[in-house]
């Protein structure tokens, strides 16, 4: 098991990326190619959950576009990932915020974490 790690890190690229979690809202930056070109777009949700560690990390974004909920799924080491920007840290309970998918309006709204400083 420990080559395998192993190996993953020689592979991988570390990625300068910001702390962030569940019920943070975020702006993503990604590379999309069309054809021969290549343009990024910015995706602006809020998480709802990261998962796995290493290699395999993950973090879902989701926004509400014309009425409609869209997710999306982004792989933390993926080199289409320009840079990730913490738009509004959110104070929540848990890691996984499914809930979130069945509300709407007012309900639908996270308490924004507030930092002290000393």
């Amino acid at each position: 098991m420990d080559a395998i790690k192993f190996v993953e890190q020689d592979f991988i690229e570390a990625k300068e990326l910001p702390d962030f979690g569940a019920g943070d809202t975020v702006a993503v930056a990604y590379k999309i190619k069309e054809g021969n070109k290549e343009r990024i777009q910015i995706f602006q949700g809020t998480v709802i959950q990261r998962r796995n560690t290493g290699v395999n990390e993950t973090f879902t974004v989701r926004k509400v576009s014309g009425g409609m909920g869209v997710e999306r799924v982004f792989p933390v080491t993926s080199p289409a990932i320009d840079h990730i920007k913490v738009i509004k840290s959110g104070s929540v309970r848990r890691a996984r915020i499914f809930y979130l998918r069945d509300r709407t309006g007012k309900s639908a709204r996270i308490k924004e974490r507030i930092f002290v400083k000393k």
